[in-house]
């Protein structure tokens, strides 16, 4: 991490040059000035290219309703510098009506899309924004949902009717034809890909400019699976909302619990027991290989290979048992607490987990054969979809899609959490930025996983599985059988819930896919005020035309697929 010196000096640098104004340190230690709208631009320009360290990354942007607070819009730009490994967080305040900011899109391409959700969810316009409309909500959308007037549950809202006429406007609007662009030549064809196609995984819409069989413009169409899981986090208890994470990347399990629990225990000050530590980074692992097995199956079935699928489920099966003995669940275990975790380790999970580390080795050893040296799959996937270490940078990009162009960025290296800095395991990297890499990282990276869980089980401590602090955290139920008092918390702590401090958190995770980070804005209620959820995959699949465009399009799908996404990842 960034040295405290260069930081407080960086902090007077913007002071002086921007009229940035310092505030107090949040609870996630990350440097958080406030800056004015109109010197925003220029600030962000000298961040990324002339500031020590460099932010080279735009990692976050969205906004807080300030609504029960005092009035107006907070927007906050959450900066990475990959230099310097330093986080800085720009906060910009706004009125309620007629919000208004400049776009950063000529700083950042990755901007593109988050200034889009602020203009969605929350109705600031961006002025000087080159594709201005929404993004997760259809056109027809009244209203902007994570602003506080707007309704939280569907049975606040009226009933959903959609006139004939208005109906039939809003699906011609999907049209190909609508697409075309000024200046099109007549020889260019618009294709429509999804949002039921087999290649998108989900309900993706690809719209797709050709020119005979190349490829000239892609423009994702996402949204289709938004549910609002932002929204609902101000409705539920800390507690409450654990489940709902494991469904944002819903490949991924407990690999989506540990930064919102992290962010949480963060903000309140709560010590996790070693005990616990273990089992989470041991349980996040075998999701990562879990989140990767599909990868491989859906991608080998993606460029046409037949045999991978069956054998990347069958390990996946195998490790689902042993996921189940240990949680109680396969794919969404809702297994973390604030605190710890909900159960210690039962009997036999040790020779269970034993028998499926013996068997993964060779099973990697198969997807490396059928897939990375088989010959047709190479010339599938080598030099399809080259990206530069810069381009990914400039687009967001994180996990195995940058360690692919030769980048060994990893949290877990870089700033280690949960006790990964005890572990011994190589951070997989590969020089060609393209399709290839990205899949000879990805199956590396099963192996590294392994190595991990391998030390987790042989160094499990003993003791206790949930933190002391019984403000934050449930009471075991033998304890609540015994004594009244602890009855009465565990009572309050389902029921009611319980307040936790009042500030901000923020904790970014290594996930499977990317970088995964939750925002938790306390008031000191018992729900959360905002959570942002900031998805690796949202990004990525932004970066789809910088990818595809100039290929062919019987090379789409390998380039997308190569990506690994999930379309709740994208749209939350």
């Amino acid at each position: 991490m960034a040295d405290r010196n260069s930081q407080q000096a960086l902090t007077t640098q913007l002071q002086t040059l921007f009229n940035a104004v310092s505030g107090e340190l949040p609870h996630d230690k990350i440097d958080t000035l406030s800056i004015p709208a109109d010197r925003l631009t220029e600030a962000l320009t000298f961040l990324k290219h002339k500031a020590e360290p460099r932010f080279e990354m735009l990692f976050d942007l969205s906004a807080i309703d300030e609504a029960k607070r005092g009035g107006g819009l907070t927007v906050f730009y959450h900066l990475l510098s990959l230099s310097g490994n330093a986080d800085l967080r720009l906060k910009v305040s706004l009125p309620d009506e007629d919000a208004l900011l400049p776009s950063v899109c000529t700083v950042w391409s990755a901007a593109n899309w988050y200034e889009r959700e602020l203009y969605d969810m929350f109705g600031i316009h961006i002025d000087g924004h080159p594709d201005l409309r929404r993004i997760l909500m259809p056109e027809y959308w009244e209203g902007h949902p994570l602003r506080k007037t707007h309704p939280n549950r569907a049975t606040e809202m009226p009933p959903y009717q959609l006139p004939e006429a208005r109906y039939r406007t809003i699906m011609e609007s999907y049209r190909a034809e609508d697409y075309r662009e000024p200046g099109m030549s007549a020889e260019e064809m618009i294709l429509n890909i999804g949002p039921t196609h087999p290649g998108t995984h989900g309900i993706l819409r690809l719209v797709v400019r050709l020119l005979g069989e190349e490829i000239r413009d892609v423009n994702p169409d996402i949204g289709f699976h938004h549910r609002g899981a932002e929204k609902m986090a101000e409705r539920h208890t800390y507690h409450t909302y654990l489940p709902y994470t494991d469904r944002i990347d819903y490949l991924a399990g407990v690999q989506n619990e540990l930064p919102y629990v992290l962010a949480v225990e963060q903000l309140a000050g709560i010590t996790v027991p070693p005990r616990a530590q273990v089992m989470r980074v041991m349980l996040c692992e075998l999701f990562r290989i879990a989140s990767h097995l599909v990868w491989v199956a859906s991608y080998a079935h993606d460029t046409g290979a037949l045999a991978p699928p069956f054998y990347a489920f069958r390990e996946r099966e195998y490790l689902f048992d042993v996921m189940e003995l240990i949680t109680g669940g396969r794919m969404h275990p809702a297994f973390f607490r604030i605190g710890g975790v909900a159960l210690d380790l039962p009997e036999g999970w040790s020779e269970a987990l034993q028998s499926f580390l013996k068997r993964m080795p060779a099973a990697v050893d198969e997807y490396q054969a059928l897939l990375a040296h088989n010959p047709v799959f190479r010339a599938r996937t080598r030099g399809i979809g080259v990206l530069s270490t810069a381009e990914a940078i400039d687009w967001g990009i994180s996990g195995p899609n940058l360690r692919a162009c030769g980048l060994a960025w990893d949290l877990r290296k870089k700033r280690p959490y949960s006790g990964y800095e005890c572990y011994d395991f190589e951070v997989p990297t590969a020089n060609g930025g393209d399709a290839l890499a990205r899949t000879e990282v990805r199956l590396e990276e099963i192996r590294q996983s392994l190595r991990i869980v391998e030390q987790a089980m042989q160094n499990m401590p003993s003791g206790s599985t949930l933190s002391a602090e019984a403000r934050y955290a449930f009471p075991r139920k033998e304890a609540t059988l015994q004594d009244i008092e602890t009855l009465i918390h565990h009572f309050i702590t389902v029921s009611r819930g319980m307040g936790f401090p009042a500030g901000e958190s923020f904790f970014v995770t290594e996930a499977p896919k990317g970088m995964n980070g939750y925002f938790v804005v306390s008031d000191g209620s018992q729900n959360p005020y905002r959570l942002r959820i900031r998805t690796p995959s949202f990004p990525h699949i932004q970066a789809l035309k910088l990818l595809a465009n100039g290929h062919l399009v019987g090379d789409l799908i390998p380039i997308l697929g190569s990506l690994d996404y999930v379309l709740a990842d994208i749209d939350r």
